[in-house]
């Protein structure tokens, strides 16, 4: 393959290209582009993986590894959201009244790159696993590191946002609009497939197993390939310093809108009494100060920000597509692994469906002479998006039909393992249990919180038994009657294996100690009448292997199969392992596995990207055709202010709706996004629509006149009557 370097054609202007008060050299370009613009996509690929492969697995980190229940999860993940949307108005100001775009991206890369890096580091669970048995000892020290990593990303992902597509823009000169726009159509392309690629990639770098000592679940890569293409942005960003046009601080409109906005509101209270005569609209009482062109510019964008005020619940229900909808995947049939298929449709299907609506869609209607104007289509958007979680409620409902229900407060779960040679019979608190030899009951529940006394009985022998139960706990009781009557309390677990399967084994073999090994997790000796501890599985087929050694040292294999999500208790009735390799097993299934498929997810993502389309793209395009010119900035900066506002949303919701069943939480959300629509459709109703460059034609006319008029009223003076000839020297 030939080194494009050697036939690249390269052409360098003539002319110097003049930059804040100095002079630099001439841009670089590659077949009409400046070549610095080639770093600058490049960048927002690495970032963009970076950002969007840490937040696809962020919310099963929380989950699993930091053991946080569902609602605390679904909080600090929109806690992290929100402020990644919040601090690009900071970057904005700090790069366009301080620092420059350039150097506000250099530092803020940085922070960026420490924050990924500390995130990273506290994903090892071997850091603080001392005991070595894959559990981290000190779960403070790995949620400190992790809080500060993404602090120090919301940082740097949020302050960069907006410099980077505008400091890519402005690598171009004035006669090269063409290139500018392509350039932007390829810059939001790198960021679709950044964002893509890395939500398929760190899943399944999170499925793998790794570590030190025990061999877990692979968050430090899921982590630490995102971290290392972010330094890989920094570097391809920093290689391209001395390509790019640096243009000096200019000032922020951001900054001047709000001194405006601020003088004329203290203008308007400090003369509200009466004897002031009133003004047409509270923004006139600015125009004491301020340009009048400028207070004309602040009240079309006020216009705009007020139809913001309901979006944000839109984006409370866009995101929970991280957060609530990824935990619903976790009960569902499928593979783990590309599960986030249910996050990486969203990409996928923005690709397709942009140009579908777009080409096919908006043309029908608009054939079928219906005025579907830019605020229907967002009515619409948010209709769709309510709808998805109505969907979402009914998936949700009907895997809630296949989940086992846990003991409440104040209550207990039990169920009887039968490893004798005969029925037995079990009493504990009134209720009754009975089993064959070598079954298992169901589970009962059973009011008894501390120590508790059951009755075992085999026919006519019985022995009385103590065992303390604490509330909302599931056990299994193991019982024998030879050569006596025996039994043994195990603890099992309420949570559902995050998409693997949990496994563990009881010895029934008599005076033979085994070693056992599943899959690729080693669980140790398990002497006779006892269980091991649980071992997660992956979906498919795995390997148990047996070790015991009663004369001779002999090993048994066994191969089992097993779907997603499921707890089994595996007995150990018979080995056989010297010739045949035979094992004698009996499968106790303690919690089914997920039954309901990840396709019935479709729909529900479906529609919310359908809906995203409509609204997100739309709305964007309505801001930026009611806003001046030189006010798209701040349109931008309110449109990332609503979803901040959305994520925000949702974290008080998680702590304040405190619903029985997510399917009804589901439903709550759709029936308010439902509300805000309507209050939004009223909103639209009474919106006039403007054209912002015919107001600011005028104020052009009238500039222009009032020049025109000062011009005419200069007195002309006769040079020789009022200028008389200088003495020569």
């Amino acid at each position: 393959m030939s080194d494009w370097r050697a036939t690249a054609r390269v052409r360098v202007p003539a002319e110097r290209v003049l930059v804040g008060e100095g002079v630099c050299e001439p841009p670089v370009e590659y077949c009409g582009y400046p070549l610095s613009i080639f770093f600058i996509v490049n960048n927002e690929f690495c970032e963009r993986f970076s950002y969007y492969g840490m937040r696809a697995v962020l919310v099963l980190y929380f989950r699993y590894f930091l053991q946080w229940d569902d609602d605390t999860a679904t909080s600090i993940y929109h806690t992290f959201v929100a402020l990644c949307y919040l601090t690009p108005i900071l970057g904005a100001i700090v790069a366009d009244s301080w620092l420059g775009k350039f150097k506000t991206i250099i530092y803020l890369s940085i922070v960026y790159t420490v924050g990924q890096v500390t995130m990273a580091i506290s994903t090892i669970h071997d850091l603080t696993d001392t005991d070595r048995d894959g559990t981290p000892n000190n779960l403070t020290l790995h949620i400190a590191l992790s809080m500060l990593g993404l602090i120090l990303i919301a940082l740097g992902t949020g302050g960069i946002k907006h410099c980077v597509a505008a400091f890519g823009g402005e690598q171009f000169e004035d006669h090269q609009e063409k290139q500018r726009s392509t350039f932007f159509s390829i810059f939001y392309l790198s960021v679709n497939a950044g964002g893509l690629l890395s939500t398929v990639i760190t899943p399944i770098l999170r499925g793998q197993e790794c570590g030190i000592h025990t061999q877990q679940k692979c968050y430090p890569l899921a982590f630490g390939v995102p971290a290392a293409l972010m330094v890989v942005a920094l570097i391809v960003f920093i290689a391209g310093s001395s390509m790019y046009k640096k243009v000096s601080p200019q000032g922020n409109i951001m900054l001047q809108v709000c001194k405006c906005i601020g003088f004329a509101l203290n203008n308007r209270f400090k003369h509200r009494s009466d004897q002031y005569p009133k003004r047409q609209h509270w923004m006139d009482w600015a125009s004491d100060k301020y340009d009048k062109r400028l207070v004309a510019q602040i009240k079309m964008i006020l216009r705009v920000l007020f139809l913001y005020l309901p979006l944000p619940m839109f984006w409370t229900l866009f995101d929970q597509q991280g957060s609530r909808w990824t935990f619903q995947a976790t009960t569902m049939d499928g593979n783990f692994v590309s599960c986030f298929s249910s996050q990486t449709a969203n990409p996928i299907l923005i690709i397709i469906l942009v140009p579908i609506v777009n080409g096919v869609v908006y043309p029908l209607i608009e054939k079928c002479k219906l005025n579907f104007t830019p605020l229907r289509k967002m009515t619409v958007g948010m209709l769709l998006a309510a709808l998805a979680f109505l969907v979402a409620a009914l998936v949700q409902i009907k895997i809630d039909g296949t989940l086992p229900k846990f003991p409440s407060a104040g209550a207990c779960q039990m169920k009887v393992l039968n490893l004798g040679d005969a029925t037995v019979h079990v009493n504990i608190s009134g209720v009754h249990f009975s089993a064959d030899s070598f079954k298992a009951t169901t589970y009962k529940d059973f009011s008894s919180e501390g120590a508790g006394n059951f009755i075992v009985s085999y026919g006519n022998n019985n022995t009385n038994s103590v065992a303390v139960f604490n509330s909302a706990t599931r056990h299994t009781l193991l019982v024998k009657n030879v050569p006596s009557i025996q039994s043994l309390l195990l603890n099992d677990t309420k949570q559902k294996p995050e998409g693997n399967n949990a496994i563990r084994f009881v010895n029934a073999l008599k005076n033979i100690t085994l070693l056992i090994k599943a899959g690729s997790k080693e669980l140790g000796h398990v002497l006779p009448f006892t269980g091991s501890g649980y071992a997660l599985l992956p979906e498919g087929e795995s390997e148990f292997v047996f070790s015991y050694n009663d004369i001779l040292e002999r090993t048994c294999k066994v191969s089992k199969s097993f779907g997603f999500g499921s707890y089994y208790t595996v007995v150990i009735q018979n080995l056989n392992c010297e010739r045949q390799q035979v094992a004698t097993l009996t499968y106790i299934e303690d919690i089914q596995p997920n039954t309901i498929h990840m396709a019935w997810q479709i729909l529900q993502y479906f529609l919310m990207t359908v809906g995203e389309v409509v609204f997100s793209v739309t709305g964007l395009e309505f801001s930026y055709s009611q806003a001046p010119s030189n006010m798209k900035s701040v349109l931008q900066a309110g449109w990332l202010l609503t979803v901040a506002v959305g994520n925000i949303i949702v974290l008080i919701m998680a702590g304040v709706a405190q619903l029985p069943d997510q399917w009804a939480e589901y439903v709550l959300f759709s029936a308010l996004l439902v509300a805000v629509s309507i209050v939004f459709s009223i909103m639209a109703y009474f919106y006039t629509y403007v054209d912002p460059a015919e107001i600011e034609a005028q104020f052009d006319e009238e500039d222009k006149k009032k020049d025109d008029h000062e011009m005419s009223t200069i007195p002309v003076y006769d040079n020789e009557t009022h200028f008389p000839e200088q003495s020569k020297m």
